[in-house]
């Protein structure tokens, strides 16, 4: 298959196999073209958006951005080309081998010359400078119309003539001047301004006998520069007249050192000087200059099934052997967690730039910085001195003299140093040489940011591509091929960490009659990974015991709580509360294991606070070590307070929702609490947490219910009513409330049981399930009442009044809402009086009782803006738009509706929305405006089934039915599921109507 072929340098184009492919103009080829000159490295989208719109993008810019990668992606996709684009926060990443883009071919071809010519090597890196150049099509990405893409676009068109210049100088001190001297007229002509250019022409005219044309060159870029910018040539043209004029101008001289290949044609070769004969061949050297002239070359051997990721290596490259004019040793430092190939790495990079970069040798050494007992800079000194040559006895005794000596002995040599698990900066800093023609490359899992002037490579986990590319090279690629769906599953299941990939791959490679099927079975038992990610001298667990043994006790017993929690991402003040430290920056809890690289930053909380995570084996070898350190008692114990502290956030965040802590029941299970700093700052938006922590919420009440703390179980998975009931979670809210029950009803725990039924009670009500909802009701209403509970008996009868009320029955719902508000007063808790008292003052409107109905909304009204409760404030507008309604004042109803459904929308409550929608239907049927209702319940319908409220969807499409006399096929079309949803859940009034009309369209 033939990788595509990515040209930047000139108009954009994409070669693929079969050809051209044709790119859709616009936003797409910027989005390509900025990735393209990013390959292989994370591009923002906000940089997208930026390159798209500049300075006036739309609110849906990143949307629309999103859409073009994902058109990019099948475009590239269809081509069979080896080229991906991956999301990675905060952008996109197009990977893809560097060599299959022209830019950075051209730059690659450019840093090899430079390199070339560094060695002597001028002929080669000529060739290498013409072929790069050739790579050019015209201006870069011309006819692309983007302003800052047009500023990187400058950039390398500058690098271009940058790179036509040193070639030309390259030839001028082969002595090819007549060879250039065209060209540089050309040249000249097209960039008038660049005086390095005119300077090559006079110089190139001069050393071919042309010194008239030499000085007329001059005079002419004098008249320009005069004419054009009122300026006088440069020092260094006008030295170079001076030099003309007195006979001064001696032709460059090739280095000494200037190789030529011994392929090389005859015809390049010609008018060079024949060689001396050569001079007989030395005596054999002393053991003294064999002392003298020890190269040493200790690198360990590189792995032959290596894979990594072109621009990092690329990117080492650079850092170590550096750029022309370098003046400080290159250095480079590769971090990361256990097992992700940072010595790997090392090694292959070392092996790569062994013999062109560094030829007068490589030293090693094993640092051992995760060991008991790490290696001093004197005992590495010392080793490092004798393979350079200097006998023991010569070796000082004190550390600066030690590295007072390597320093003098490596400044003269290009030697390359691979400083192998370093426990830190301090170990390593005595070991830098001193001179630039040397390059330090470390590792480490502490990410060593004191090292002055390194480049940084933070390896983390394979991407999928690659991680599979390493499996298949040690099992071999038919054997993956075979079993694709498994190999997948295998990668995922050791999170795509090389060591534990190596670990099964080798494994399997060991046993060829295994399949990829059974390895991924025997590593799904948690308790056993471990034990299977064990290989001869490979294993998993001994390489994470190293960072683990080198932590201080208290970092250790936080890593080993912390694999208790099961939630996504871990928030700093977790570890506060597991290790009951009440101070006021938790965060500093868990920098030392992000330090050593056992937790990772996972995020940025909208407080500024970090987000942390596991990477899924160092969680099971933190659970291993839990188990093996802290008895069961002292496990509950953290786990409580874990608990505690989400049960402390979510009962905070109910209270800033409704003013208090009102409509709900509470246990007196132990909260803890996190910093009140950051409660307040996380809370803001109490709403906005709660979606944020969605997941880690459900997944406590889980936690807890399986763990028999059934108070804290219950107590939080109803207090998450707040979000489910406003955001339509129906389906969570049965999860969590069915896990919660199974844990009180082992306790038996009354109350909790009483609890969660009456919430579940709510939930089918919500669905529209009345008879199963009068069942969880009543059975918790008993319980409350035997426990004289008013709260409890509160919420139950509210909740049957609204039953009756739906069905029908006005007088039982009056009755049922005047005992909940006795109820509601009895418990002290005015937002559940003032829901009651909307709620009831429906039933006051369709009786005709109006200014009763007035006076119980206004009270209502009253109390949440006392409490400052504003989603009941948005219900009773309602209400007040309905009564508004009912007088007639259509108009006035219609304003307020659409008020209240701007609030609905502004705290996302999801099922307010859908309710507002088929209001507003409702008020423009009755004035008259069919077009406009039919609008508001086609919104409503898809409002309502769109968060799977069928049963609200069905009252929509009935309403929407009800306006289709002219349309029966459509009508059909809406009853016909509607049906099928009052038939479910019993609601006969409105069956019988659906019914009716599905057999007058007939």
């Amino acid at each position: 298959m033939s990788p595509l072929a990515f040209r930047v340098l000139g108009p954009l184009q994409v070669h693929g196999p079969d050809g051209p492919l044709r790119l859709p103009p616009g936003r797409q080829e910027v989005i390509l073209a900025a990735l393209l000159l990013e390959t292989n490295r994370v591009v923002s989208t906000n940089h997208l958006v930026d390159l798209i719109w500049e300075d006036n993008p739309p609110e849906t810019a990143r949307t629309q951005v999103q859409i073009c990668v994902s058109r990019l992606r099948k475009l590239l996709a269809g081509a069979d080309g080896e080229v991906s684009i991956t999301t990675r926060p905060p952008g996109y990443v197009l990977h893809t081998d560097a060599g299959n883009v022209d830019a950075a071919l051209f730059t690659d071809l450019v840093l090899r010359a430079r390199r070339l010519r560094e060695h002597g090597e001028l002929d080669r890196a000529v060739r290498l400078l013409r072929d790069a150049v050739t790579l050019w099509q015209g201006d870069c990405l011309s006819g692309l119309d983007s302003g800052p893409l047009a500023n990187k676009a400058r950039q390398l068109n500058e690098e271009r003539l940058t790179a036509v210049e040193l070639r030309i100088q390259l030839e001028l001190e082969l002595g090819r001047y007549d060879g250039v001297v065209g060209e540089l007229q050309r040249l000249t002509h097209e960039h008038p301004l660049r005086e390095k250019l005119r300077g090559q022409l006079i110089q190139a005219l001069y050393w071919s006998g042309r010194q008239a044309e030499a000085l007329e060159a001059y005079r002419t870029a004098r008249r320009f520069l005069a004419e054009e910018l009122g300026l006088e040539p440069s020092r260094e043209l006008r030295e170079l007249e001076s030099a003309i004029l007195a006979g001064r101008l001696p032709a460059p001289v090739a280095p000494a050192s200037v190789r030529v290949p011994a392929d090389r044609p005859e015809e390049e070769t010609a008018g060079a000087e024949p060689e001396e004969d050569p001079e007989p061949a030395p005596a054999p050297p002393s053991p003294e200059t064999l002392r003298q002239d020890a190269v040493p070359h200790q690198l360990p051997a590189a792995v032959a099934d290596f894979v990594s990721d072109a621009g990092r290596l690329a990117a080492l490259e650079e850092a170590l052997t550096g750029r022309p004019g370098r003046t400080t040793v290159g250095l480079a430092a590769i971090t990361g967690k256990p097992g992700t190939g940072k010595s790997t790495l090392a090694v292959h990079v070392a092996h790569m730039l062994s013999e062109t970069g560094f030829p007068d040798g490589q030293l090693y050494c094993d640092l051992r910085g995760t060991t008991g007992t790490p290696a001093t800079p004197e005992e590495v000194l010392g080793r490092f001195l004798r393979a350079l040559g200097i006998p023991g006895q010569l070796i000082p005794e004190s550390l600066d003299e030690r590295a007072e000596m390597y320093r003098t002995r490596l400044a003269s040599r290009r030697v390359l140093v691979v400083l192998d698990d370093a426990a830190g900066e301090g170990q390593v800093l005595p070991l830098l040489p001193g001179s630039r023609g040397c390059a330090v490359l470390v590792t480490g899992r502490a990410r060593l940011t004191a090292l002055p002037g390194a480049h940084r490579v933070e390896l983390d986990v394979l991407a999928e591509d690659r991680a599979l590319e390493l499996l298949s090279r040690i099992v071999g690629r038919e054997r993956v091929a075979g079993e694709a769906a498994a190999a997948e599953a295998l990668v995922r299941t050791v999170g795509r960490l090389p060591l534990a990939l190596r670990i099964v791959a080798a494994r399997l490679a060991a046993r060829p009659h295994w399949t990829l099927a059974s390895m991924v079975q025997r590593l799904a038992n948690e308790r056993h990974r471990l034990d299977e990610l064990a290989h001869g001298e490979m294993t998993m667990r001994a390489s994470l015991s190293l960072t683990y043994e080198g932590l201080a006790p208290e970092d250790r017993r936080l890593l080993r709580l912390l694999s208790m929690a099961q939630a996504p991402t871990l928030p700093s003040w977790l570890a506060g509360a597991l290790l009951d430290d009440r101070r006021p920056f938790p965060s500093d809890l868990m920098e030392p294991l992000v330090d050593v690289q056992m937790l990772d930053v996972a995020g940025v909380e909208r407080t500024g606070g970090f987000r942390y995570r596991f990477h899924e084996i160092i969680r099971v070898y933190a659970r291993e070590q839990l188990a093996a350190h802290h008895t069961p008692e002292a496990r509950q114990e953290a786990l409580t307070r874990m608990a505690g502290g989400w049960m402390h956030l979510a009962q905070q965040a109910h209270r800033k929702v409704y003013g208090g802590d009102f409509t709900v029941l509470h246990g007196d299970a132990p909260r803890w609490e996190p910093p009140a700093s950051y409660t307040d700052e996380v809370l803001a938006d109490p709403l906005a947490w709660l979606d944020a922590e969605q997941a880690s919420l459900c997944g406590m009440v889980e936690h807890t219910a399986e763990a028999g703390l059934h108070d804290l179980s219950w107590d939080l998975a109803t207090s998450l009513v707040t979000l489910f009931e406003v955001r339509g979670h129906y389906d969570l809210w049965e999860q969590t409330h069915l896990s919660a029950l199974a844990a009180v009803r082992k306790a038996g725990n009354l109350r909790g049981t009483a609890a969660i039924r009456a919430s579940l009670g709510s939930l089918y009500m919500s669905r529209n399930q009345f008879d199963t909802a009068r069942q969880a009701l009543n059975s918790a209403l008993d319980v409350f009442q035997a426990l004289d509970e008013p709260m409890g008996e509160a919420l139950c009868r509210r909740d049957m009044a609204l039953i009756a009320r739906t069905s029908g029955d006005d007088a039982a719902a009056l009755e049922l809402y005047r005992r909940s508000l006795a109820d509601f007063d009895r418990a002290g808790d005015v937002v559940g009086r003032a829901i009651v008292l909307t709620q009831s003052a429906h039933i006051r409107m369709r009786q005709g009782e109006i200014a009763e109905a007035q006076n119980q909304l206004d009270e209502a009204l009253d109390i949440y803006e006392g409490v400052g409760y504003t989603g009941g404030r948005a219900r009773t507008l309602r209400r007040v738009g309905q009564l508004l309604l009912e007088q007639g004042r259509s108009d006035l109803a219609v304003l307020t509706f659409t008020e209240v459904l701007e609030l609905c929308r502004d705290s996302g409550d999801v099922i307010g929305e859908g309710h507002l929608l088929r209001d507003l239907g409702h008020a423009f049927v009755i004035m008259g405006r069919p077009d406009r209702a039919r609008d508001f319940y086609d919104r409503a319908v898809a409002a309502r089934e769109g968060v799977m409220d069928f049963g609200g969807g069905a009252l929509a499409r009935l309403d929407l039915a009800r306006l289709l006399d002219a349309e029966p096929g459509r009508s059909r079309e809406l009853l016909v599921p509607a049906v099928e949803v009052f038939r479910e859940r019993r609601m006969g009034r409105e069956l019988a109507e659906a019914e009716r009309l599905l057999a007058t369209g007939c």
